[in-house]
């Protein structure tokens, strides 16, 4: 198990994508052998140095990329044999569709259709066998963590669901110890309670435990301090439960979290040299997608146009950085009169003020185009929370706690809550996508952009994610 993005990443997914991309060069070098086997000197001109390297890389990163959008290195979800060999199939395929459109804009990098051809079937065929051996050797070799939670309460509760829902994790959960005060029961969300914290030490030995984590809602005269102390320098990990919660969803529940842990804890960083390089990488990209958006530019306009009545593009206020308000600029998608009534009201999912073509324009994040002039003016970044109207914010910070926390950042056209969250329009699932803006405000980093760019990508070309 490793972290990155301070969040618990499978080891197990890393090494197969290691493995997967030895397997697809090693695949297309045998398939210019298999090609060129009668002739020794068209095979050594072909693999000329480094022309057939990079030929190699651009296919190893096309293929990557349809693995990762077809969700084949998701290993925390159960899919049948059938299934995962379907969706292996179904990436290969769109990968090569991509191959043959990239060598028609770039025909200097081209890979000979026989070549491609045959490394294509070597690749499907050899990542479908290796992918069941590969399982087989990781349930043989794979390290097993130990795991207990320190608590029996609702938080305890919320960290065994999390664990057991992430088995990529090879993190063995094995029970609970409960406090003096707490309820007595035997078992608690499937698991046993092994004892109470005078016996920590004990069972820790007899379970050979790697890992304890501590769920207690109140801590005051209940944590096993001494213990844990003891316990910690024979080399157990001792972590607390908001950090587990934080890492193993990508979020930082509010209802675990306590002030203290946000004021202590890693992360919250704000680099001078961090927000300048990424101020003049939104501008940079902003100014050249305006540019190569320019052609869907048009076409959206006259389809909105055309639609129904009114402006193709309007202007709605929105709250910023640091509480201020400014305009951002959206594609049209509903009706004129949307609002002429009721006044602002939540977007809900098949909202009837939306037009026909604002569902599509909604469902691919298409309405949002015309925010890349809302990032050359410094109003939004690429990567943010989402700014929210002004009504909207007045209610949110009387329910929810460090609501306003969100705006000490430049808003984004997507954002961690965006392609981590599906569509929200309550108090709920705002706190919920508050969550998931935390834990971005908690890592941010250029890296951590790029990667929420590149799930970007995956979410407007299949219509997922949030609002």
């Amino acid at each position: 198990m490793l972290h990155i993005f301070n969040r618990y990443v499978s080891a197990k997914s890393l090494l197969l994508i290691i493995v997967e991309t030895l397997i697809i060069g090693m695949s297309l070098l045998c398939a210019v052998k298999l090609r060129f086997w009668n002739d020794s000197a068209e095979m050594a001109s072909y693999l000329g140095w480094p022309d057939f390297a990079v030929q190699i890389a651009i296919v190893i990163l096309v293929c990557q990329a349809c693995f990762y959008y077809n969700d084949l290195y998701d290993l925390s979800a159960t899919r049948t044999a059938a299934e995962s060999v379907l969706r292996i199939e179904e990436s290969i395929g769109a990968a090569t569709l991509l191959l043959g459109l990239f060598y028609f804009l770039v025909p200097s990098l081209l890979l000979s259709r026989g070549v491609l051809l045959i490394g294509m079937v070597l690749v499907a065929g050899l990542i479908i066998v290796s992918r069941k051996a590969f399982d087989k050797a990781w349930q043989l070799t794979a390290p097993l963590h130990t795991v207990i939670i320190l608590g029996t309460g609702r938080m305890a509760t919320d960290l065994a669901r999390e664990l057991t829902r992430r088995g990529d994790l090879s993190m063995k959960l094995e029970g609970f110890i409960a406090t003096p005060s707490a309820e007595k029961s035997t078992s608690l969300f499937g698991f046993p309670v092994l004892g109470s914290t005078a016996e920590l030490e004990k069972i820790a030995d007899e379970c050979r435990v790697s890992r304890i984590i501590v769920a207690l809602e109140d801590r005051r005269g209940t944590l096993p301090t001494r213990e844990l102390v003891t316990l910690r320098v024979k080399g157990i990990r001792v972590d607390d439960a908001s950090t587990a919660l934080s890492a193993l969803t990508g979020r930082i529940s509010l209802d675990a979290v306590r002030p203290s842990w946000v004021v202590f804890s890693d992360g919250f960083y704000r680099s001078r040299w961090n927000e300048v390089l990424k101020r003049v990488l939104d501008l940079t990209v902003a100014i050249a997608a305006f540019l190569i958006s320019l052609p869907i530019l048009i076409l959206v306009w006259a389809a909105v146009r055309l639609d129904s009545k009114g402006p193709a593009i309007y202007r709605q206020v929105r709250v910023g950085r640091m509480g201020t308000c400014f305009e951002v600029w959206k594609f049209r998608s509903m009706r004129v009169d949307a609002e002429e009534h009721a006044g602002a009201q939540w977007a809900v999912e098949n909202d009837p003020r939306i037009t026909r073509v604002g569902r599509i324009l909604r469902k691919y994040r298409l309405d949002e185009l015309p925010q890349f002039i809302n990032v050359i003016r410094g109003e939004m970044s690429f990567v943010g929370p989402r700014p929210e109207r002004p009504e909207f914010v007045q209610e949110l910070r009387k329910h929810i706690a460090y609501y306003d926390e969100r705006h000490s950042v430049r808003p984004g056209i997507t954002g961690w809550a965006q392609v981590r969250y599906r569509y929200g329009s309550t108090v709920e699932d705002s706190a919920r996508k508050l969550e998931y803006d935390l834990f971005y405000l908690k890592n941010m980093s250029i890296l951590f952009d790029c990667a929420i760019l590149f799930d970007t990508v995956r979410v407007v070309l299949f219509g997922f994610g949030s609002r």
